[in-house]
């Protein structure tokens, strides 16, 4: 899986917002706070707040985003498909609608495979879970394993 800068950006903003408690936060701080383009930012803004994510209010003083709902509510394969779609697709595709011949038959099975094991990681952890710093156990797990620092 490659990760954009959109995806990470989202996720950054949102850990921002959460701790920042329940009031608005100006677009300019989450910005400054996680190194984000403010334009970019503003454009993410908008689509999770179409996606009913966050909530956006005007005014030059209490103006700015906060959470829809509360960060343990709000996991991270929810906010991966509002900003980049399905979590695992093949060339545009769902990986079930792919259809292989020969030696590669195999294949979809494990575009589906891999899918499934993003949803196990992305659905488990939440904004809150980012902003504490305390990942669920079985995320704790995958990261101490000695391979899982080893680009390959």
């Amino acid at each position: 899986m490659q990760v954009n800068a959109k995806v990470d950006y989202a996720l950054r903003a949102l850990a921002e917002l959460a701790q920042a408690g329940g009031g608005p936060v100006k677009a300019e701080a989450i910005a400054g706070a996680q190194a984000i383009p403010l334009k970019f930012l503003e454009n993410i803004m908008l689509e999770l707040r179409h996606a009913g994510i966050v909530n956006s209010q005007r005014g030059a003083v209490r103006g700015g985003y906060s959470l829809a709902r509360p960060p343990e509510q709000i996991r991270l394969a929810d906010v991966i498909r509002v900003v980049d779609g399905p979590l695992a697709n093949v060339r545009g595709m769902s990986p079930e609608k792919l259809e292989y011949a020969g030696a590669a038959t195999g294949l979809r099975d494990v575009w589906i495979a891999l899918r499934a094991n993003m949803r196990v990681v992305l659905e488990s952890v939440t904004i809150a879970d980012l902003q504490n710093g305390d990942l669920p156990a079985t995320i704790r797990e995958l990261t101490e394993a000695p391979d899982a620092w080893v680009r390959r």
